[in-house]
């Protein structure tokens, strides 16, 4: 793929920049994207919603949203930890739309 190709309509590029970030943490063993980016039905200004799946405490998230804030993309992303989540309704969302977006693995991660 050429960086200008894209996927959940984000670049090739700020997938790398975003990901990059997950990959400093070890705790984060996997990150789902969900909403309209994950449907196909997203706008230019849609947010990226992601949730972390691992045993993510509220420091390393506080962290991690720092981090990714730093990157200044210009899309406002809305970040979860999905054992924190308590909606029922967001859960079955997330599961019945949601694709992985990082997926750490023993040797390294993937892309």
């Amino acid at each position: 793929m050429s960086k200008n190709e894209r996927l959940y309509g984000l670049t090739i590029k700020d997938i790398k920049k975003l990901k990059s970030i997950f990959k400093k943490y070890p705790q984060v063993n996997q990150v789902i994207i969900y909403g309209s980016r994950a449907k196909g039905n997203y706008r230019p200004s849609s947010d990226i919603d992601l949730t972390l799946v691992g045993e993510v405490e509220w420091p390393d998230f506080q962290k991690i949203e720092i981090d990714l804030d730093d990157l200044l993309l210009p899309y406002q992303i809305d970040l979860s930890i999905m054992s924190h989540i308590s909606n029922p309704e967001l859960l079955k969302h997330i599961q019945r739309v949601g694709q992985p977006f990082y997926q750490r693995t023993n040797h390294s991660d993937t892309s």
